[in-house]
């Protein structure tokens, strides 16, 4: 029932039509208090429109500044993005013209249902396990590895995925997330607050030609970019650790293109 309909009638009645002979004075301020309320509510949901307005306004602007940098952003010369949907892409004409030695996933993870959700942005779909379980990785790779970017609810899951996929878990690298100041950049969690990303390393078959050993370092320390954009040092390792490669990266991103990988997404 609208706060209209629950005013008594006579609330709606202009202050001239009443008579004064026949209205007591506890009735009138009666009436007058309740005017006198609704004023106020008027007041306060004028005040939450506007607030919405500007939220929403700040959202148009925000669009506005992402398609413009989408318009001058420039794609490293020798990257090999691919704009489709992992899910029906054609894989099969992929790994019938090249096998590749170290192949990148970042999966758009299926969060739990308790999970919270306060300050945290999802930019992209996400998708059940089984569809993540269906992507055909054992065709893309006889030998070599693959690395896989895991939120913690899904470390049993990632690691059923490497099994599935033929790989053995061989190493893990943690990601410290900083600020511009170098401070760790927390962020939330269930139970508590979440300032590393792990992605896991599973290796299938024999090394990759020209693979290197006890390379680089399985901590990462880098600034938290752009939402979902992993660290550059990532990428780095890995061509540390298999000069020369061939590089695939499933679920990438335009901020993630490199020269020389071939990205694949539906955000390119």
């Amino acid at each position: 029932m609208s706060s209209r309909e629950s005013t008594p009638s006579s609330i709606l009645m202009d202050r001239d039509d009443f008579d004064e002979t026949t209205v007591s004075d506890g009735t009138l301020k009666s009436l007058l208090k309740q005017e006198s309320e609704l004023h106020l509510q008027i007041d306060a949901l004028q005040i939450e429109i506007a607030t919405l307005e500007e939220k929403l306004g700040k959202q148009e602007k925000g669009d506005e500044l992402d398609e413009q940098d989408l318009e001058e952003f420039e794609a490293p010369e020798w990257c090999v993005p691919i704009k489709a949907n992992v899910m029906n892409f054609d894989w099969d004409s992929l790994a019938a013209e090249v096998q590749f030695d170290v192949i990148v996933t970042d999966p758009p993870w299926q969060l739990a249902t308790h999970a919270p959700t306060r300050g945290v942005a999802i930019a992209y779909q996400q998708l059940p396990d089984i569809c993540i379980e269906d992507i055909p990785v054992p065709k893309l790779q006889k030998n070599g590895f693959i690395f896989i970017w895991v939120i913690n609810n899904k470390y049993a899951k990632a690691f059923e995925l490497m099994e599935k996929w033929g790989y053995t878990y061989v190493d893990d690298i943690t990601w410290v997330k900083q600020t511009v100041n170098r401070r760790m950049a927390k962020g939330h969690g269930y139970y508590l607050q979440h300032a590393k990303e792990t992605c896991l390393v599973g290796k299938k078959g024999e090394d990759p030609p020209g693979c290197r050993h006890s390379v680089g370092s399985d901590v990462i320390f880098s600034e938290r970019r752009g939402q979902s954009q992993k660290p550059e040092e990532l990428y780095e390792l890995i061509e540390e650790l298999v000069p020369d490669g061939k590089y695939l990266e499933i679920f990438g991103r335009k901020n993630n293109l490199r020269d020389y990988w071939v990205t694949i997404g539906n955000e390119l």
